[in-house]
């Protein structure tokens, strides 16, 4: 029945007056279902689709194959697009102010789409700022897609710039620090090389990079847009010249998303605000009690809130994982339940000891990433 989301309705709805985000969360990309007599949006499984037109398919082939644009008529294959997941795509573009989104099966796939899509314009250079994500970390200093990448501090980026750089990787607030980047200044200083902003942390409700210079925009979708725990996923909104050269490597090289884990996102987006700004009041008030307990350290919690919390203990952390009740120990970040987790352990336990220290990693560093519980039940 559903073949996609209805191009007038889109544009019918992108030309209107600005809606605020919260209604974008709910309606964007679902805007055709009361047309066809639904309510939730369908959940498309097939992996080929017919046709009796294989002129109109050759043609239609072609032209993916220049400009990696979506394709118009009804779908052909699950690694050139599905339509339950272009509903996600429109969805968090729109909540992040891009011409398009790609999505992908994992952070991790999209990151690997980006630096594929610059290496094969033989811009193989990145310049990165530390920390990020421990597996982003890796993935750039092991040169696994035959990248270089030159680390330096937000005030280096311009003079750290090459003929080759192809990107410029920032990650505010930080994994796991939360330290917090000017992104405006870092666009300028990027001046015409893209600028790859990793937003997993404060997702569309706390910030919008595109607003602020970035031309792409990352996130682990598996986190906050999921929501819940139960999805894994990747996505990278963008301009739409930049998304039809992701959707050429997504197509060659597989890394699609499963229609059903569109359909879990699309439907985490319904809820991302409420569930960012509830999750947000508590975490701050954690961070809070947090900062005047003498068992702790320090604390690290960003100026733009967020529902994660670092801090630094002056205990064996070890012990703080072992003893915890309520909160789950468990690796990754933006569930619906509250998790605690040991960077250095876990997360970034990739990244070269002198490196994670060097990133404000310490050892004693504990990242919790803030549910939707009780304060007090958490704070007990």
């Amino acid at each position: 029945m559903d073949s996609g989301i209805d191009c007038d309705a889109t544009v019918n709805t992108l030309t209107a007056a600005p809606r605020a985000l919260a209604t974008e969360a709910v309606h964007a990309g679902r805007e055709d279902l009361a047309r066809q007599g639904l309510h939730a949006a369908p959940i498309d499984l097939s992996t080929t689709y017919p046709s009796y037109d294989s002129r109109g398919e050759a043609a239609r082939i072609d032209a993916f194959a220049a400009g990696g644009g979506e394709l118009e008529g009804p779908p052909v294959y699950g690694r050139l697009g599905n339509p339950t997941v272009a509903r996600f795509e429109t969805a968090l573009a729109r909540l992040e102010g891009t011409e398009s989104a790609v999505a992908f099966a994992s952070g991790m796939a999209a990151l690997s789409a980006v630096l594929l899509v610059r290496n094969a314009m033989g811009l193989r250079h990145v310049v990165a700022v530390r920390p990020l994500y421990g597996c982003s970390d890796h993935l750039l200093t092991a040169g696994l897609l035959g990248s270089e990448v030159t680390w330096v501090d937000p005030a280096g980026i311009a003079e750290a710039l090459r003929p080759d750089t192809g990107l410029v990787m920032v990650e505010s607030p930080a994994n796991p620090t939360l330290a917090e980047i000017d992104l405006r200044a870092v666009a300028h200083a990027s001046g015409s090389v893209p600028l790859l902003a990793d937003n997993t942390f404060a997702t569309p409700v706390l910030q919008r990079p595109a607003e602020r210079g970035a031309r792409l925009v990352l996130h682990s979708a598996t986190k906050y847009l999921g929501g819940h725990g139960d999805v894994m996923a990747g996505v990278v909104a963008c301009d739409e010249e930049f998304a039809g050269r992701l959707r050429q490597v997504r197509f060659a090289t597989g890394g699609v998303l499963h229609p059903l884990a569109g359909y879990l996102l699309l439907r985490g987006l319904s809820t991302l605000p409420v569930r960012v700004r509830a999750a947000s009041a508590t975490a701050a008030e954690l961070a809070r009690r947090l900062a005047v307990d003498p068992r702790v350290a320090r604390v690290h919690y960003p100026r733009i809130g967020g529902a994660m919390v670092a801090f630094e203990v002056n205990r064996d952390p070890h012990d703080v994982i072992a003893g915890v009740r309520l909160i789950t120990p468990a690796v990754s970040l933006g569930s619906v339940d509250t998790l605690i987790q040991h960077p250095a352990s876990i997360s970034h336990r990739i990244v070269e000891e002198s490196d994670r220290r060097g990133a404000g990693v310490s050892d004693r560093l504990l990242r919790m990433s803030v549910g939707l519980e009780d304060v007090e039940d958490l704070w007990a």
